[in-house]
């Protein structure tokens, strides 16, 4: 009787000990960054509507937590954002090493100057630096592409740059590139990087998108497909290049009605974690 609850307490403590070094190396739990009923947590930042059709000239600027027209709120649990006016609806908190992971889907309403265009939003991260640095409407950051054709798509905001295999891509008389990983790694690149296969599901169904950074690396993926990966996230600080590695999430408002859920976000250990995507 003693050997066997003696092996008992034995199996026991090997599995405790076993369970807390699995427990240990894991990444972190899951945070949810929206509750469903407020904004508690985040703030707005309403540029109001473009005067022309550059898409950088806003008028008078409505600023932090002046939205009359509730671009953001929250409906039926889901963060709308109505696109009406042009702006961000940001965290208070910043991140650094994350997996964020959120749902999107499109609504039915579009704004000028944006009638006839794909509808467009986005998701910013590493976002830093004043309000309105880009174009007016939103913070210096890399961008997730959120629009119709083109989810998953890397955007520079602010003059931000990363390293990313890609080949040349022209659309009309605009230059970008395309993400391949079977090509040469290009560095600081200040551009748009077309993500590679296209995993949206139809209009007014809802998507699910992440994002995975640690400074070193980072990483779009669709509906459980990775379409883009990037590396070496780069800004300018007065005059001289240092790394992005730590900022706010920013969700644009960008002339169409788009819904979020199931915001989260998790910490990540660092490099070892990421590399395991």
């Amino acid at each position: 009787m003693t050997f066997l609850l003696h092996t008992a307490r034995l199996g026991l403590m090997t599995a405790a000990i076993a369970f807390a070094g699995h427990a240990g190396a894991a990444d972190g739990a899951w945070k949810p960054l929206f509750n469903g009923k407020d904004l508690s947590g985040w703030t707005t930042w309403v540029s109001m509507q473009p005067t022309s059709d550059n898409m950088k000239t806003p008028t008078t600027i409505r600023g932090a937590n002046n939205d009359p027209k509730k671009v953001f709120s929250v409906v039926d649990g889901m963060l709308r954002v109505s696109g009406e006016e042009w702006g961000g609806v940001s965290t208070t908190g910043e991140y650094a090493n994350f997996h964020l992971k959120f749902d999107f889907k499109w609504g039915e309403k579009k704004w000028f100057p944006r009638l006839d265009a794909p509808r467009d939003s986005g998701l910013l991260y590493y976002a830093v630096g004043p309000e309105g640095a880009q174009s007016g409407h939103w913070m210096r950051s890399h961008e997730f592409q959120i629009q119709e054709g083109d989810c998953g798509d890397y955007h520079s905001l602010d003059g931000v740059t990363v390293d990313a295999r890609v080949g040349d891509a022209n659309q009309g008389d605009w230059k970008f590139f395309r993400y391949e990983p079977s090509q040469p790694l290009r560095t600081g690149l200040a551009a748009r990087i077309l993500k590679k296969g296209n995993y949206e599901k139809p209009s007014g169904q809802w998507n699910t998108m992440e994002v995975i950074a640690d400074g070193k690396t980072l990483i779009h993926i669709v509906n459980g497909h990775e379409v883009f990966r990037g590396e070496n996230s780069l800004q300018k600080v007065d005059g001289k290049t240092v790394p992005l590695a730590r900022g706010k999430f920013q969700i644009q408002s960008e002339g169409a009605e788009t819904f979020y859920r199931n915001i989260v976000v998790k910490q990540l250990d660092g490099p070892a974690a990421v590399a395991k995507y």
